[in-house]
């Protein structure tokens, strides 16, 4: 905006410098033809009384050299021949004009201008005393006829520089004082899309930009006293679950010995933990899926190895055919170890929850050069609208669920610039394909997605990916 201002600006005021200093300077350069013209014209008519009495050569000559134009050699007088016998034209100084122009200008009676050179030469005829037309000649050099129209023009281009610089600091300035407010309102929301929850705008500027930084400020102070609420919901609906899981973690200990009681219990004080992350994480303020740092992260093969030893008692029980795939060698991931458990056990429990017993399901871990994919797949229905089953609580509606347990996949995904996928399965039923990027965070929707897909493309073409 700033540069559109100077910009305008600048065409504009070039126009009307244009507009009145051209005008301008052509009538200076009029004027002062006119004015040279004039002179000349009075220095021929000082002649006129001489040649109305006499036309001798003698006191003409003297009349001429008294003049300006005379004694500059710019005056010429022309008599023609009286008509007598023996009779000659007198001539007076240097005849500059044509022989026709004087010729013209005798047979007509009126004065006019020729151009000659280095010049014009004034033609002012004149009766005399024999009563035939003489003709008073004065020169007019080029120099006199543009003096002083060079300085003119230089006036007048050093006045429209002058204009055009003023109208642009002007124009800079303010588009400065427009461009300044309209920067920090979006560098604040910037920083509030970023999780700088801290950002303000100062309410200065135009009266709209000061209208829209009171408007930001507002919506701001409101945002950050969502998200506290938001947390000290999360916060005290899951401190609620402290008297349950009590309740549990002591019938659990009363179980005994054997493999159920120590799932049971491992199960319990799993669940205690998840709870007091999820405390902490709500009176913190950090966001559970936030990008970890170089160097952090998880191993995934350990994680799906270890998730698939809890699951597995339950799907022997159940009779469900389990396979596991790609998890022998270590499999490093930006991602925090129990974000991935938690997105793991989501996806078996739908598994579990969804299909009936007896239904076969498998786990693949991918390890690319830009991406790490992990599949889950089952031998079950399938999901007939996978849209709808991405959409963030659409499922809540059934017993059992809360539909967010694909939305905590995908924010995990997310966070490492990937995403998540639903799809047919070789076993017939669903699979899900978790993108994890490899080289952090570059938003959603971006172009790493776009290479993972490509990377997949290319191994589901040489059958490493279903």
């Amino acid at each position: 905006m700033r540069w559109a201002l100077v910009k305008v600006s600048l065409a504009v005021t070039a126009m009307v410098v244009v507009a009145f200093a051209v005008p301008l300077g052509l009538v200076v350069q009029e004027m002062a033809k006119d004015r040279a013209l004039s002179n000349a014209e009075r220095q021929a008519a000082a002649i006129g009384p001489t040649l109305s009495i006499t036309a001798d050569r003698d006191p003409l000559e003297r009349a001429v050299m008294s003049t300006q134009a005379g004694a500059a050699g710019r005056m010429a007088v022309h008599i023609p021949a009286s008509g007598e016998a023996g009779s000659q034209p007198v001539n007076i100084g240097t005849r500059r004009a044509a022989q026709k122009d004087l010729e013209a200008t005798q047979r007509l009676g009126r004065a006019s201008i020729t151009e000659v050179t280095d010049g014009s030469a004034l033609l002012q005829p004149t009766a005399i005393s024999t009563g035939q037309i003489a003709v008073v000649e004065v020169f007019v050099p080029e120099g006199e006829v543009s003096n002083g129209v060079d300085t003119a023009w230089l006036v007048l281009a050093g006045v429209g520089i002058a204009l055009i610089v003023g109208s642009v600091a002007v124009a800079d300035r303010l588009g400065v004082r427009m461009v300044q407010p309209a920067q920090r309102l979006a560098g604040a929301a910037h920083d509030l899309g970023e999780g700088r929850l801290g950002a303000r705008v100062p309410e200065e500027g135009p009266t709209e930009l000061r209208s829209a930084a009171v408007a930001f400020n507002s919506m701001a102070d409101q945002v950050v006293q969502l998200l506290a609420n938001e947390r000290e919901l999360a916060a005290d609906l899951s401190h609620r679950l402290r008297t349950p899981l009590t309740v549990l973690r002591l019938n659990a200990a009363s179980l005994g010995e054997g493999p159920a009681a120590d799932q049971t219990r491992a199960a319990v004080a799993q669940l205690e933990r998840e709870v007091d992350t999820i405390i902490r994480t709500a009176r913190e303020a950090k966001p559970q899926t936030a990008a970890v740092g170089p160097g952090a992260g998880c191993d995934a093969s350990a994680v799906v190895r270890e998730r698939m030893d809890f699951w597995s008692a339950l799907a022997e029980d159940e009779g469900r055919k389990v396979r596991v795939a790609g998890v022998d060698r270590p499999v490093r991931i930006p991602v925090a170890r129990p974000e991935l458990a938690a997105a793991l056990d989501a996806l078996l429990g739908n598994v579990f929850r969804h299909t009936a017993e007896g239904t076969a399901f498998s786990v693949d871990v991918h390890n690319g050069e830009d991406a790490v994919i992990v599949l889950v797949s089952d031998a079950g229905p399938g999901i007939t609208d996978p849209e709808a089953a991405m959409a963030r609580g659409n499922s809540g509606g059934r017993d059992g669920s809360t539909g967010l347990g694909l939305d905590i996949v995908r924010r995990v995904a997310e966070s490492t610039g990937g995403d998540v996928r639903i799809g047919r399965s070789v076993l017939g039923g669903t699979e899900i394909r978790i993108w994890i990027g490899l080289d952090g965070r570059e938003g959603a929707g971006g172009e790493r997605r776009r290479g993972h897909r490509g990377t997949v493309k290319r191994r589901r073409r040489a059958g490493l990916v279903r």
